[in-house]
């Protein structure tokens, strides 16, 4: 779709160090998810009394923080996830930015941040990857992972909004998010912790929600699974999401079920266009709370036929096991299911330009 951007308002400062060609190159031909960076990052800064000014890219390096700044104590900041994929003609694409943008902005509102317009939120995403697009990987399923992201930038210690804050978009070659590629992976239920509750910041792209996941994902490591599922705050009977991907199920006559947006779960944007390509296929989708109880029962008796997990880092990835306090269930054999491999193929031909984009979903960057 045509999106307005103010990429021609950054100012293009190149690095006086660029990384030498061998080892970018190394880089792009094993890359790992989020461990190699580019050379540039897009940054654009805000103050209360002169609002967002110097929009610039500039050489990636460390940020200087004071001790007092108020991020690091006060935890007021936001991010985003999305990825600039490179089509088999030599052009670069992304996602539905606008979409993106849009989220970062109901995050901003929601940790008492300044508003990024989607005009600067894309067109800094265009002037870094336009700058850095020799890092674009062009290997099966690989891409450039872009991360902007927003924080508080003012050295005070006081609970209350920063006056000043800082706004940035740094870019990293990527592969699969699971290194064994798209296989179906563990899940371990956590009972005892929650990820976010009502009234608070689960819809919100922030760095709190992510911490908070960290333990109950360390003792599913201990229990043999990948990653967390999180039950509802109130009940604890009820699917939310996963540490940082949003869950679908498929039942055996193809209705495909996933958690409603209470508040509490990150509105993702791979989850709502996998809404919309579900029911284009036909199927009946249904957007509802799911109960553990009944995800289980379905699975013993054969109504539920696959379960997966999605986001913008993995795509949409099968998961083939279930468990949790009193019980331990293998999900389709443990391979990845019909229409979970159908949605995914479908998704990633769109995203990586193998089928037509009827849902002018991509957006041109080089």
């Amino acid at each position: 779709m045509s999106i307005t951007t103010a990429v021609d308002a950054f100012d293009i400062r190149l690095t006086d160090t660029p990384t030498p060609d061998a080892d970018r190159e190394a880089a792009l031909a094993a890359p790992k998810f989020g461990t190699a960076f580019s050379d540039h990052m897009a940054r654009v800064s805000w103050t209360a009394s002169d609002g967002w000014h110097d929009r610039r890219v500039e050489k990636y390096g460390p940020l200087q923080l004071d001790p007092a700044t108020a991020v690091l104590h006060y935890a007021q900041e936001i991010f985003e996830g999305l990825k600039a994929y490179r089509h088999a003609d030599g052009s670069v694409w992304t996602f539905r930015p606008e979409a993106n943008a849009e989220r970062f902005q109901r995050s901003a509102h929601r940790l008492a941040l300044p508003p990024l317009s989607t005009e600067d939120f894309v067109g800094s995403i265009e002037a870094l990857v336009r700058t850095d697009v020799d890092w674009i990987p062009g290997g099966e399923e690989t891409s450039l992972y872009l991360r902007p992201f927003m924080y508080a930038s003012e050295a005070f210690l006081g609970v209350r909004p920063s006056l000043e804050v800082e706004y940035l978009v740094i870019a990293s070659p990527v592969g699969p998010y699971f290194a064994g590629g798209v296989k179906p992976v563990s899940i371990w239920v956590a009972q005892d912790y929650h990820r976010a509750g009502a009234g608070g910041t689960g819809a919100a792209k922030c760095g709190g929600n992510y911490a908070a996941s960290l333990l109950p994902q360390q003792e599913a490591y201990e229990k043999g699974c990948e990653q967390v599922c999180f039950l509802d705050a109130t009940t604890n009977t009820a699917l939310d999401e996963l540490g940082g991907m949003n869950v679908f199920v498929v039942r055996a006559d193809g209705t495909v079920e996933t958690p409603e947006l209470t508040g509490s779960i990150l509105e993702g944007v791979t989850r709502s266009s996998i809404l919309q390509l579900l029911a284009d296929r036909g199927h009946a989708v249904v957007e509802k709370r799911i109960l553990l109880d009944e995800l289980l029962a379905g699975l013993a008796d054969g109504s539920v036929s696959e379960v997966f997990a999605c986001g913008t880092a993995a795509v949409i990835t099968p998961i083939g096991r279930l468990a949790g306090e009193g019980f331990d269930v293998t999900i389709g054999g443990g391979v990845a299911g019909e229409v979970t491999t159908a949605i995914r193929d479908q998704l990633t031909d769109i995203q990586y330009g193998r089928a037509a984009d009827r849902y002018g979903w991509l957006h041109r960057l080089v």
